[in-house]
């Protein structure tokens, strides 16, 4: 959508830059179309699927997110990302009334502020911290690649298993780069949460969540305490 409109679209450490303009976008698309979408199909197969936002019932609570990059002296400045939210608190009430009566809830990862602001934040952090506050045995972070790839050029180098401890290593070694960063930081913050293990695998693939969780191998990668 931002592309129809002649927005370019700007990434900061896997993050979007997000002035006013496409916040307002952002809103439109995460809640007006996708989050329809999916509690339809949801609803077509036998589920029971409930459409929200981070801004119902004070779901998500954020502020503004701090951001520094080295410029080209090498120091650090402070990067403005514009209505890019970090996560202060989750109230999960509003989820726990939803399952409690087998519904499925769909959540848009958009977030309010203190004082009525809207931000953006990214989904695989909402994911996170709202598994976190649910004391959720297991997290599954779908995307469009295997899983944590050792070598982005070989889809077989694919990393079945990492321990929270290796992932600092990892990305001194330039194996966690882009928009990777930020599952990997909710996958740590996830298991220092208390979430028992965390799961990043292809969801493109048919059958991918039986296949990671009920095979011994699984087919992604695996974070563990």
């Amino acid at each position: 959508m931002l592309k129809k409109v002649g927005i370019e679209s700007q990434f900061v450490r896997g993050l979007r830059v997000t002035d006013e303009q496409t916040m307002e976008i952002a809103q439109m698309v995460l809640l007006g179309k996708l989050n329809t979408e999916m509690v339809s199909l949801l609803n077509r197969f036998g589920g029971k699927g409930v459409g929200l936002s981070g801004k119902d019932a004070q779901l998500l609570i954020a502020a503004k997110k701090p951001m520094q990059m080295a410029n080209s002296q090498g120091e650090m400045e402070d990067v403005d990302l514009g209505c890019v939210g970090e996560i202060q608190s989750v109230t999960p009430d509003i989820l726990n009334t939803l399952l409690g009566h087998g519904y499925i809830p769909v959540i848009s990862p958009v977030a309010s502020g203190e004082n009525g602001e809207t931000y953006n934040v990214n989904a695989d952090t909402v994911a996170g911290k709202i598994a976190e506050a649910l004391h959720a045995d297991k997290l599954l972070l779908l995307t469009d690649v295997r899983g944590i790839l050792r070598d982005v050029t070989n889809s077989d180098s694919l990393i079945s298993t990492i321990s929270r401890g290796e992932v600092a290593t990892l990305v001194e070694q330039g194996i966690l780069t882009g928009g990777m960063l930020p599952k990997v930081e909710c996958a740590v913050s996830a298991l220092e949460g208390g979430v028992g293990s965390v799961h990043i695998l292809d969801g493109r693939q048919s059958h991918a969540i039986l296949l990671e969780l009920f095979t011994d191998g699984g087919i992604g990668t695996m974070f563990k305490g």
